[in-house]
């Protein structure tokens, strides 16, 4: 049994923390999350640029309503054990906590994806699980015009 322990994957980055405005679409067997960009921590964002992240060979996903009082007071699953509220995360390890959320959207009924990721947002959370994730290649993105911006790419075998 392996420990639980949270990867940070935004870096120079972030949501827009007061209106993020998240939205699901699936293109095939991938999810696709878009949203607000940070510009008032990050000044390489304009106001309303939007960052979109595709979860690879996703097979299930949830964009629930955790927000940030229910983390910070302890609501959240994993509020006693996430770094921290409002980042971005891939989740190692054995979670005994993964499948308690009963809103999870199927995809796929295949169980070859085994990543978990994490994202905190305002009033939502999202969580994917996929094979990766990948910044989207659309001109919309504004995160791929910013250099040095990076998602860690799709694991390989």
């Amino acid at each position: 049994m392996s420990r639980l322990r949270f990867e940070k994957l935004n870096k120079d980055w972030n949501a827009e923390p007061n209106a993020p405005d998240p939205q699901i679409s699936i293109s095939g067997s991938d999810v696709l999350l878009t949203f607000f960009l940070n510009h008032q921590l990050f000044k390489q964002f304009d106001e309303e640029e939007i960052g979109i992240i595709r979860f690879t060979n996703c097979t299930s996903y949830r964009l629930g309503g955790t927000n940030d009082e229910g983390w910070y007071r302890g609501q959240c699953r994993y509020s006693k054990i996430a770094p921290e509220w409002g980042e971005f995360y891939e989740i190692h390890g054995d979670d005994p906590f993964r499948d308690s959320p009963t809103d999870w959207v199927q995809i796929s009924s295949e169980k070859s994806a085994s990543r978990h990721f994490l994202f905190y947002l305002r009033d939502h959370t999202c969580e994917a699980i996929a094979d990766g994730c990948v910044l989207e290649d659309d001109p919309r993105n504004a995160l791929l015009r910013v250099a040095g911006l990076r998602l860690r790419q799709d694991r390989t075998g």
